[in-house]
């Protein structure tokens, strides 16, 4: 039986990279603070409770510009959420929501795919979960991927969403 694909999607530099790393329990993505590291997509088999699944970190998952290689990037990106069974869709908690947010929410709607929204750098709390809301996707599971806050959780939601 084939492992499920599980694909980290979202805008640039809202912690892809790290969450990856966090579940795969091993430093395979490389991450930094600029945006833009991630080129190709990154997969690696990861145990979630009692099941295995195969992760898929991306790049960006915008596009439409006029950077050949960013466009690269975002194709890359919307080639892992055709092949995902499950999506975690990243977003950034402590900065907001994005114009590129609200293209990657409508991309997730568009998909009909299983997806688990998700906040990330949330070790210092969210003052207002009411922005989200506007992504017309429920409310976003506080994370940080970088300080292990609530990955338990978000381990839990990944195997009540995978198909049997």
């Amino acid at each position: 039986m084939a492992k499920p694909l599980v694909a980290i999607i979202g805008r640039t530099n809202v912690g892809k990279s790290a969450l990856f790393n966090r579940l795969t329990g091993r430093r395979i993505a490389v991450v930094e603070d600029r945006p833009g590291v991630t080129r190709d997509r990154l997969y690696a088999t990861a145990r979630v409770g009692r099941r295995e699944v195969v992760l898929v970190d991306t790049g960006g998952i915008v596009g439409g510009e006029e950077d050949v290689l960013v466009n690269l990037v975002a194709e890359h990106a919307r080639l892992a959420l055709e092949e995902a069974d499950l999506l975690i869709f990243l977003v950034d908690g402590m900065e907001g929501l994005t114009s590129h947010d609200m293209i990657v929410a409508d991309t997730v709607r568009r998909s009909g795919k299983p997806y688990i929204l998700v906040a990330n750098k949330m070790e210092k709390g969210r003052l207002d979960s009411s922005p989200f809301l506007d992504l017309r996707l429920g409310l976003p599971l506080d994370i940080s991927a970088t300080h292990n806050l609530n990955i338990e959780d978000l381990r839990d939601r990944i195997l009540e969403a995978l198909p049997p």
